[in-house]
Order: C-alpha cells, then structure tokens, then sequence
C-alpha cells in the first residue's frame, strides 16, 4: 500500500494533481479541499489511498492523514464509492462532514451531489459510532453560526466562485443576520458575486 507521495509538484488541477517522484510522474486524484490547501512550492507531501479495482489501480491524495481517514471511513458504507466520497470532501470540509456524522445532520449529508436520503441515512447510521469513538466526544463541534457560513462557502466554491472572494461575501451576510440558512445565505451571495 502507498501510504504518502512527496515530491515536486508538476501539475495541479482541482480534482487532480501530477506529482514528481524521483523521474516517476504519479497521477493523483484529489478533493477541492485538498486542493485548497496545496502549497503552490514546488515540493509537496500528499497521504494516499490506493483503490485497487478489477480494471483500474486508482490513487486519491489528501493534505491530513484525518481527511484520508474520513474518506476511508465513507467508501467503508455501503452505496458510498470513492468518487462520491471524495464529491463529500469536495462539498464539504472534513471537520464539516464529522460534524454532521456525529450530530445526525441527514440534511447536510444529503446536500452533497450523488447521495441520497437513503445513502445519508445509512453514513450516519454506519458510521456515527466509529466517529464518536474515533475522535470522541470533545471534537465535535455544536454550534452551527459556522457551519451555515461554511456550508454555503464549500458550496459556491464548487460553482467555481473564488474562495477568497466568496468568504467576504459570505461574512457580510452572516455579520447582518447571523441566524442565515445556508440557502439563504447562497442566494444572497450569488445576488453579489
């Protein structure tokens, strides 16, 4: 098993990157959250999951050890394979998709493109006791004045907005009314970007 790729950084693409390994170019599926916090240097540091398939070795990358874990955790439920897993961590942000596991949030899960009721219902069920004793009790967040505000933002990212640009919106309209729903957070938004 790869465990982690460190080398120099060839090509780098939203859902991909290249990276150099000593003359060996290895190609390296990605998440947008991964993406987001790729250093633009050139030497980078990527721990992978290598899928092994009947016609296909696949390798995903990820910037923490605790992202490939969750996306290890959700390809582990049935009906969740690794592109709607890593569609999860695209959408969401890893701590996000704990949040929601942990606090039986069907609706947050439900909103990734891909999954269901009954694919969001069973990821909880699945997997609500491996995170709580996992990461236990203390990790999990219970406020939600972020979470909305960082829901719409993972959303409008993945619309292709600039994340930078995005956040400021988003933050004007949460500061006018911090009680904002995630959708209504992302119409406004979209009404200024």
């Amino acid at each position: 098993m790869i465990t982690h790729i460190q080398g120099r950084l060839v090509e780098k693409n939203p859902t991909d990157v290249v990276i150099d390994c000593n003359g060996v170019g290895y190609f390296i599926n990605i998440s947008l959250h991964t993406f987001s916090e790729i250093p633009s240097g050139e030497n980078v540091k990527l721990f992978t999951h290598l899928l092994v398939r009947e016609d296909a070795h696949i390798l995903y990358g990820f910037s923490s050890v605790a992202e490939r874990e969750i996306f290890r955790l959700l390809i582990s439920v049935s009906g969740v394979g690794a592109s709607i897993a890593r569609t999860m961590l695209s959408s969401l942000a890893p701590e996000q998709v704990l949040d929601a596991i942990s606090l039986n949030d069907i609706t947050t899960i439900q909103s990734v493109k891909g999954i269901g009721a009954k694919t969001a219902q069973r990821v909880v069920l699945d997997l609500k006791d491996k995170i709580l004793k996992v990461y236990g009790l203390s990790s999990i967040s219970s406020g939600t004045s972020n979470t909305n505000k960082n829901e719409a933002l993972s959303a409008l990212e993945t619309l292709g907005f600039n994340r930078k640009l995005a956040e400021k919106v988003c933050d004007k309209i949460v500061n006018e009314n911090s009680q904002a729903s995630v959708e209504m957070i992302i119409k406004q938004a979209l009404k200024n970007l």
